[in-house]
């Protein structure tokens, strides 16, 4: 049975507060962002997440790295915390969000594309109806 691993991190990131969820499974991660805008209370953040889990939309899959589970004392961990300067956003949810701005991007581009293209096929089919508008008459 495969292990399933769900992390959410709030973070401000100004002007507004966003959650970042990470998930694991199957050897494959995704991250989601949800903006909240003010601060959200622990209860606000729990109801949200029962009742929008299922359309929240993901990145899409990278394949995860496997990590050492290694037990570092809780003081050692507290030091080299304080040493390494702030993060905002792990560089692998940086990617994941990454990759999914661009697929986004792509998806929107195709379809104004294809909006585009029908504006014209419809622009020219009625200049060609008035042409034959003005010659029907002689």
């Amino acid at each position: 049975m495969a292990i399933a691993k769900t992390r959410l991190t709030i973070l401000f990131e100004a002007p507004f507060w966003i959650g970042l969820c990470q998930r694991e499974e199957a050897g494959c991660y995704t991250v989601c962002r949800i903006v909240f805008g003010a601060e959200p209370r622990d209860g606000e953040v729990y109801e949200f997440l029962l009742k929008n889990w299922h359309h929240l939309r993901f990145s899409p899959p990278l394949p995860a790295e496997e990590a050492e589970e290694r037990r570092i004392s809780p003081k050692r961990l507290q030091r080299e915390l304080r040493r390494q300067p702030p993060e905002g956003i792990g560089t692998r949810a940086q990617q994941a969000l990454h990759l999914q701005r661009e697929q986004t991007k792509q998806q929107r581009q195709i379809r104004n594309r294809q909006d585009r293209e029908a504006e014209q096929r419809r622009q020219f089919a009625l200049r060609q109806e008035k042409r034959r508008e003005k010659h029907n008459g002689h």
